[in-house]
């Protein structure tokens, strides 16, 4: 049976080359978002960032939540797979961030997709249970201490047959490293074993980028 394969430099650069389709838009908000602090580990890949655009149509979304904008590279690969009349919000604690991926937004002709909320996530998740709102797919990628609650509230917030994306559900490899126990690690591990367990959804991990799971409300 065919093992994974490992992904060298230049078996990503072969998947680039092949399926990655970029523009100036896309490749300038990178750009901008390079020389920030921590923008290696936060960044979203953009073969990640196509492949959630292709989730958003497989799905047929016109309804999309964010939890964890940072500069809005995935928001953007999202907002421009919905229909001219679907919406995005994404929710992130500071406005400094999503600010430089506005002009971006705006560029590519989707900021008015795009409803910023900003503020602690578990309030904005709250008050969107609140206001009766419903999602057709929810992209976590924010606070990894927080995924637990994010996810439960993120179910609540979905339609049936909808569509939740963790990201970093792998973490560096760090989830199978037994001297790995810092708090980020093992919120991880636990939210894992609360998915597979989780007879409420389907689900797929895949080793995509930093690990991505899939799970669709049942």
């Amino acid at each position: 049976m065919a093992q994974q394969v490992d992904v060298t430099e230049e078996i990503l650069g072969y998947v680039r080359e092949l399926s990655l389709r970029d523009d100036e838009v896309l490749a300038g908000l990178r750009a901008e978002t390079a020389g920030l602090p921590a923008a290696q580990a936060m960044q979203v890949m953009p073969e990640e960032g196509q492949f959630l655009g292709l989730l958003v149509r497989l799905v047929g979304a016109r309804s999309v939540l964010e939890i964890g904008t940072f500069t809005g590279y995935s928001t953007l690969c999202m907002a421009r797979a919905l229909p001219a009349d679907g919406s995005l919000i994404t929710c992130d604690i500071t406005p400094k961030w999503p600010g430089l991926g506005r002009p971006f937004w705006e560029r590519a002709g989707v900021a008015d997709r795009i409803d910023v909320r900003i503020g602690d996530a578990k309030d904005t998740l709250a008050g969107l249970r609140r206001e009766g709102r419903e999602f057709d797919l929810v992209f976590i990628d924010a606070d990894k201490t927080g995924y637990a609650h994010y996810y439960e509230e993120s179910l609540a917030l979905l339609r049936r047959g909808g569509l939740i994306v963790l990201d970093n559900t792998l973490f560096f490899g760090r989830v199978v490293d037994p001297a790995a126990q810092d708090a980020d690690t093992a919120a991880l591990r636990e939210v894992n074993k609360l998915l597979r367990e989780d007879t409420r959804v389907e689900i797929s991990m895949l080793t995509v980028g930093d690990g991505i799971t899939l799970a669709v409300k049942r």
